[in-house]
């Protein structure tokens, strides 16, 4: 039986090209003035969780692309699990984080913060981690938010941007439903032939005086303007009429 997926996700959306160059240009910007070695966008998916964006300082060892399974005890878990601030100060004197697989990079210190969607989804999460002992002052760990809520923008952004283009798209297939209905009707319609108006019929043969002045047989006129066809018999006042001597015979 499949696993059931741990978070509920918006893989379908891209987040594009510019976007990404921006988010590498804020972790940049974010490991200079921290001083750390490490920052990073993750982004979740169903059962893994992926490096998206990393700073391009030669000290980290992570790299764009490269993921990681869920439920492995990392810290990013946490935090999307709680959608809160984590601060691990040095996972080597913490209990709960002194086996945790980042250790094993030689990173033993992390501050991170989620990244929702503006439908309150997961996105991931962004972080810094260190080689040594760092408590992150109260004025780093606001810079990381600052920098959070900026990528949150550009994901509500970007989703809103989505749900315009479906909204486009359904409109497009709803006017060309609409055409392709008018189109069978008026085709309906122009087979259609109506009599309408004043007819002027002889009162003694019945023919039917034409917009020409010709007048015309009664089934004649009538073929001409609808979609009527005739069989020829006799009705029973015509027959006594007509056959009166052989019907008494």
């Amino acid at each position: 039986m499949a696993k059931e997926p741990k978070y509920s996700v918006l893989d379908s959306i891209v987040i594009p090209d510019k976007v990404r160059d921006n988010w590498a240009k804020i972790l940049d910007l974010i490991a200079n003035i921290m001083n750390v070695p490490v920052a990073l966008v993750m982004r979740v998916h169903e059962t893994e969780i992926e490096v998206f964006v990393k700073s391009s300082n030669v000290e980290n060892v992570y790299e764009e692309g490269e993921t990681a399974q869920l439920d492995t005890g990392l810290y990013c878990e946490t935090v999307m699990d709680t959608q809160k601030e984590l601060l691990v100060p040095n996972a080597l004197k913490d209990p709960k984080w002194n086996k945790n697989p980042d250790i094993e990079l030689g990173l033993i210190s992390y501050l991170g913060l989620p990244l929702l969607w503006p439908t309150g989804q997961i996105f991931g999460t962004i972080c810094v981690l260190d080689r040594v002992e760092n408590p992150y002052s109260d004025l780093f760990r606001e810079l990381l938010e600052k920098f959070r809520d900026a990528v949150q923008i550009n994901l509500e952004i970007i989703y809103n941007q989505k749900l315009l283009q479906q909204e486009i798209a359904e409109r497009k297939i709803a006017e060309e439903e609409r055409d392709r209905l008018i189109s069978e009707l008026t085709s309906a319609l122009s087979k259609v032939k109506k009599l309408s108006g004043l007819l002027p019929i002889c009162a003694s043969c019945k023919k039917i005086r034409n917009d020409e002045g010709y007048w015309n047989q009664v089934e004649e006129f009538i073929s001409e303007r609808s979609e009527a066809e005739f069989t020829h018999s006799f009705c029973p006042d015509c027959v006594e009429k007509l056959y009166s001597d052989k019907s008494k015979e």
